[in-house]
């Protein structure tokens, strides 16, 4: 029975290659970051993070998820056929094909894979190409089970997003200045394993496996699921923005859990969960929007110093800490209220410089270091500007 396991474990791992979202996550990781840089170059003038910044500092988050998932899966006993799981990576490759990130939440993935095969049998019996039988009978209730979970994974994701970790962006407002915002946006692709019908695997309980679809034996397979969000922010800090939204989602996530396990007993609330997850994160997006857009521009220039929008990686700002929303005040000894008084202040301190920087609780505290000449950027802040202005970072 362990050598079944151990041949079904490894033959699931190379399962996961033939998978085309696995290869769509690498394309769509490089459209995403390429769009971005486009993006970052006309509206600053330079590239501000690397292609596969979407990416970075999610694989904690992936593999922990993936992890906990398989376990779940193979514990219960979560059996798929294989046209279920090329339908969830078919839908989850059409949504993201707007390059939105926003689709590529498991509530629109799941879900809307949910309500193809739960209204399937009424198209397929009405057409002789495709088999009327290709889903088989679909594990609604597994389904809804592994929304909420995967659901909480975004939520975690969007948890640890940091304030350095946040993409800038510039829009002019409705008075016709120019203010700063911040995109709460990632993307990751949790490896999970599920059960498939026929293998070596037998029964090694009389409940298992719980969710299952006919057949005595079972195979493993290792599934490439892609997640992802992309929300704006600019009427506070992106990691106060974010703690919000996260909270919010655990809640849906677990509401969603709950309906899915009701559902064991009484069907139609597997429905009512993909229902709920589709609605409930469309409100929580919206409501998002409205509180955000209720508050007055955060990263706009207030007089009193320079109010940093993005720190550049690898730069001497971020060696020296500085964060995004913080302002700083001085540069070598001299008070700034704009980008062109920051930068003539930064050039004439030469080789070395120090600054004032005012901290979330309106505390200051000083920086000093030296600029070297691999130094990009100079110091590598980025900050909002005014129009006649020629430069936004320094």
């Amino acid at each position: 029975m362990v050598q079944s396991w151990l041949m079904e474990l490894l033959n699931g791992i190379g399962r996961f290659f033939l998978n085309p979202l696995l290869y769509w996550a690498i394309i769509l990781s490089i459209l995403v970051g390429y769009k971005r840089i486009k993006s970052e170059r006309q509206q600053f003038g330079l590239k501000i993070f690397d292609v596969f910044s979407e990416c970075k500092k999610t694989w904690l988050i992936s593999l922990s998820f993936g992890l906990i998932v398989s376990l779940l899966a193979i514990g219960v006993g979560f059996v798929f056929s294989y046209h279920i799981i090329l339908l969830i990576s078919g839908v989850t490759i059409l949504l993201s094909l707007s390059l939105r990130l926003t689709l590529l939440s498991p509530v629109y993935t799941i879900g809307l894979t949910f309500f193809i095969l739960l209204f399937s049998p009424f198209v397929l019996n009405y057409q002789s190409i495709i088999d009327p039988d290709l889903f088989e009978t679909p594990n609604f209730t597994a389904l809804s089970i592994l929304t909420a979970v995967l659901l909480s994974a975004e939520a975690f994701l969007l948890k640890r997003q940091g304030r350095n970790d946040t993409f800038p962006e510039m829009k002019i407002s409705r008075r016709g200045t120019l203010i700063g915002m911040q995109h709460l946006r990632k993307m990751t692709l949790i490896p999970f394993f599920v059960l498939v019908p026929s293998g070596s695997i037998t029964a090694f309980a009389s409940y298992w496996p719980y969710f299952s679809i006919g057949g005595e034996t079972f195979s493993l397979v290792l599934i490439p699921f892609l997640i992802g969000f992309d929300h704006l922010v600019q009427g506070s800090l992106s990691e106060k923005a974010a703690g919000r939204l996260a909270g919010s989602l655990h809640i849906l996530s677990l509401i969603i859990l709950l309906m899915a396990a009701g559902s064991i007993y009484i069907g139609w609330l597997s429905l009512a969960a993909a229902a709920v997850g589709i609605l409930g994160r469309e409100y929580l997006s919206y409501r998002h929007r409205i509180k955000d857009q209720e508050n007055p521009p955060f990263f706009n220039q207030t007089g009193q110093g320079v109010k940093v929008l993005a720190v550049i990686p690898a730069s001497p700002a971020d060696r020296l800490g500085i964060a995004a929303g913080e302002t700083i005040s001085k540069v070598n000894g001299k008070k700034i209220a704009d980008m062109e008084q920051f930068y003539y202040a930064l050039q004439k301190g030469g080789a070395f410089f120090k600054m004032e920087v005012i901290g979330d609780n309106g505390e200051a505290r000083f920086l000093q270091s030296a600029l070297y000449e691999e130094d990009h950027h100079e110091l590598g802040v980025i900050t909002t500007f005014n129009r006649h202005q020629k430069n936004n970072y320094a």
